[in-house]
């Protein structure tokens, strides 16, 4: 099993920045593929970007420029920076993990609220 934990999310103004983290523990593999999805209320969850575990990296089009997924395998974290962000940025954020090969994600953070003030 894995566990993923994210943080970093909070309350920030229109323009504003913020950096989340997802630390992973238990049978961790640094061959993993790690994303970033989100979910606001009604809707279904979207990715947001992915990276593979030799770095390459994808994103959602409407969000490349301003989302940068990054992970550190010494340290199982995955973070994504988020930078110019805006109120339709609000949602849950959720990590996520699945082995390379595999077209469905098996596990998943609880979450973390991002909240964009206008």
């Amino acid at each position: 099993q894995v566990q993923l934990v994210e943080s970093g999310g909070g309350l920030v103004q229109a323009g504003g920045s913020l950096r989340l983290s997802c630390e992973a523990s238990g049978r961790t593999s640094s061959s993993y593929v790690m994303a970033w999805y989100r979910q606001t209320p009604g809707k279904e969850r979207e990715l947001v970007a992915g990276i593979r575990s030799g770095g390459s990296t994808y994103y959602a089009e409407p969000l490349k420029g301003r989302f940068t997924i990054s992970r550190d395998n010494a340290k199982n974290t995955v973070y994504l920076q988020m930078n110019s962000l805006k109120p339709e940025d609000t949602a849950v954020y959720y990590c996520a993990a699945r082995r390379a090969g595999s077209t469905t994600y098996d596990y998943w953070g609880q979450g973390t609220q991002v909240t964009v003030s206008s």
